[in-house]
């Protein structure tokens, strides 16, 4: 079962539907309520400095309907509209939204759209960590006129030098060369797998077979630790020690 929270503002001029919706908000547990608002024009406002996932958005509104400040919201943002009017249904569609509530409407009814909800923000997160796990596990470097796709489970460490990087990998006893700065290489690098240790070199964390006073031995070769990386390193050391 997810333990996701969905944040969520509702908006409706009319008092008692701003307080029948709170109270269904209130009784599901995966919304998290940020606001009432009264007017599109005031939640205008509160989302554009607190983003928001989902609103619950009436339709006939003075100044400016939900269906025009609709299409005003961030992509990420989804809306459930809850109208008296069903001949805005088509519209509500075009528009993108999760579903339609027709007033009056009772808890199982919005329990229903908002059930609908979690399940969309459910798979967005799904397919969003799927990408992020996807882009983690390889690297494309270009080498001698050719794109080669590097394993990141296969590198035991990058040393830089000067405009370049050597990519030594498990079980290949010559490095690959590629042009490019270890900054950079810092920069793509998930920070959980590896690690810069010293203006050259930039180690795979799970790759480390011993660590002796300021050195590192990964497959017999030794990286001193520098200086200005000690404190970083030292910091993971103890996190994964036995004896902390």
């Amino acid at each position: 079962m997810s333990n996701q929270k969905i944040t969520c503002i509702i908006v409706d001029d009319e008092p008692m539907a701003l307080n029948l919706v709170e109270s269904y908000v209130k009784k599901t547990p995966f919304l998290v309520l940020k606001k009432k608002c009264s007017s599109a024009i005031e939640a205008m406002e509160f989302v554009k400095a607190n983003p928001i996932d989902l609103l619950f958005l009436d339709i006939q509104m003075p100044d400016l309907t939900g269906l025009e400040f609709s299409k005003m919201l961030p992509k990420e943002t989804r809306v459930i509209f809850t109208t008296a009017f069903d001949q805005y249904a088509l519209e509500g569609f075009k528009v993108e939204a999760l579903d339609y509530l027709l007033k009056p409407f009772d808890y199982a009814e919005f329990l229903t759209a908002a059930n609908k909800a979690n399940t969309w923000f459910e798979l967005v997160k799904g397919k969003q960590q799927t990408l992020l796990s996807e882009e983690k596990e390889f690297l494309f470097v270009k080498s001698e006129y050719k794109q080669l796709r590097i394993k990141l489970a296969d590198v035991l460490y990058f040393e830089g030098l000067k405009d370049y990087i050597k990519i030594w990998l498990k079980d290949n006893p010559k490095a690959i060369l590629t042009l490019m700065s270890l900054k950079t290489l810092e920069e793509e690098l998930p920070e959980t797998q590896f690690m810069r240790v010293h203006r050259s070199f930039i180690v795979s964390l799970k790759n480390i077979d011993v660590i002796e006073r300021s050195q590192i031995i990964i497959n017999k070769q030794r990286i001193t630790v520098s200086e200005n990386y000690k404190p970083k390193f030292l910091e993971f050391i103890n996190n994964n020690s036995l004896n902390s």
